[in-house]
């Protein structure tokens, strides 16, 4: 049996409103956006990665770097379906949404969602959760989080905390982060962009409870994640310290 064929797509606009020219932010001495790149050409299980920007800026940026870049139209709601439009125009088996403002993501932990993924082939989506760092807080809105069953399926997401440990046992199951990667087989991306919205996804603001109100399922690859994404310049500032302290 010939292994399935990975390609990892990272969409990135220009146009963020917390953090407007992102991608092309280069205090570090390289534009974030290659940042990102570099980290996802170390996932084993990828043979492919490529930037989808609406952005001349940004697509320039990507080709001189000899990265591969693809534009897309502009008028995309969201990073899913400006990965959907590209990957309309592959041949890869699965598709990985890497976001493009996490430059620290861990490649192994890419890997072991694909692999996941490519281990059930009854199952089109997988994501990835993680225990809590040291200093995260579960009560914050801004971290989603995630209860699995015991094969691996996403239960549900929440920007609450779940589960609710109502009589404060020591042995209660513990929040687990859920982290904004996701593969997917490439002919269900078309699939989940047809599907409408739905009231759970509206109420916690969270697309891919779309996918579970559906009734489709989604795997939870489970790894220790240290990365941030980089939404404020605040953020940056601090990605661009570390980046400092290593040098």
């Amino acid at each position: 049996m010939n292994p399935l064929r990975v390609a990892a797509v990272i969409p990135a606009r220009f146009a963020s409103t917390r953090f407007p020219g992102k991608p092309l932010a280069d205090l570090t001495g390289k534009p974030l956006i290659l940042h990102v790149l570099d980290r996802a050409a170390e996932c084993k299980t990828v043979s492919r990665v490529i930037v989808a920007t609406d952005d001349e800026r940004i697509h320039e940026t990507v080709l001189r770097a000899g990265f591969e870049s693809r534009m897309t139209r502009a008028d995309h709601p969201n990073g899913t379906s400006r990965i959907a439009e590209i990957a309309e125009t592959l041949d890869e088996d699965l598709i990985v949404n890497i976001q493009g403002d996490e430059p620290q993501i861990e490649p192994e932990l890419v890997d072991r969602t694909v692999t996941l993924l490519a281990s059930r082939p009854d199952v089109n989506m997988a994501t990835l959760v993680s225990p809590f760092a040291t200093g995260e807080d579960p009560a914050n809105p801004n971290i989603v989080k995630c209860v699995c069953a015991v094969d691996g399926r996403a239960l549900y997401f929440s920007r609450s905390v779940i589960p609710f440990n109502r009589d404060g046992a020591p042995d209660a199951a513990q929040p687990l982060k859920h982290v904004g990667l996701y593969v997917y087989r490439r002919s269900f991306l078309s699939t989940f962009l047809a599907l409408s919205p739905t009231p759970l996804e509206r109420t916690e603001s969270l697309e891919q409870l779309r996918v579970l109100e559906h009734g489709h399922t989604i795997l939870c690859a489970h790894g220790e994640a240290h990365f941030t994404g980089i939404d404020t310049p605040e953020q940056y500032a601090a990605f661009v310290q570390r980046c400092r302290a290593r040098l």
